[in-house]
């Protein structure tokens, strides 16, 4: 699923307007995010993917998030803006990318492949603001959580995926 596209050497856009390979993140157990500062659930969320991330980073978790504007709004800024936001406010050290949409025929490539599956109830548009997938070192989304879900409880399928 995923990993035909991370093996791709598709590119996207980190937060300094620098094309990454994501096939940088192959052997990576990835929770990508779309995320934005101006959200009810800006705060929890942060912190909490931080958390992870600061405990698992070493272990062969990465965070990846993507700001998008597509939900009331909630991510206005600049990419340049965004970024100081959440490095000085939340101290995240895990990698930001450059504004994306990921509804509608302007998505990210990465979010219609992310979309591209059998989520049953969750249909394929994204509904909100910090919307998750998790997906294995093979390469393959193997979960998508609401963005209500907390990313703490996300905890236990991140150590199930990265064995420990």
């Amino acid at each position: 699923f995923i990993n035909r596209y991370i093996s791709s050497s598709a590119l996207e856009q980190d937060a300094n307007g620098n094309s990454l390979e994501l096939s940088q993140y192959k052997d990576k157990v990835l929770l990508i995010v779309n995320v934005a500062s101006k959200c009810g659930m800006t705060n929890s969320n942060y912190t909490e993917l931080n958390e992870l991330y600061n405990k698992y980073k070493d272990k062969g978790l990465e965070i990846l998030a993507f700001p998008c504007n597509q939900f009331g709004e909630e991510e206005p800024g600049t990419t340049d803006q965004i970024t100081e936001f959440v490095c000085t406010k939340f101290k995240s050290e895990f990698p930001i990318f450059n504004k994306i949409e990921v509804n509608g025929e302007n998505a990210s490539p990465l979010y219609k492949f992310l979309k591209k599956g059998k989520w049953g109830i969750f249909g394929d548009e994204i509904q909100w603001n910090f919307a998750k997938f998790l997906v294995d070192k093979n390469g393959q989304a193997v979960e998508r959580y609401y963005p209500t879900t907390s990313p703490l409880t996300l905890e236990h399928d991140i150590k199930k995926l990265l064995n420990v």
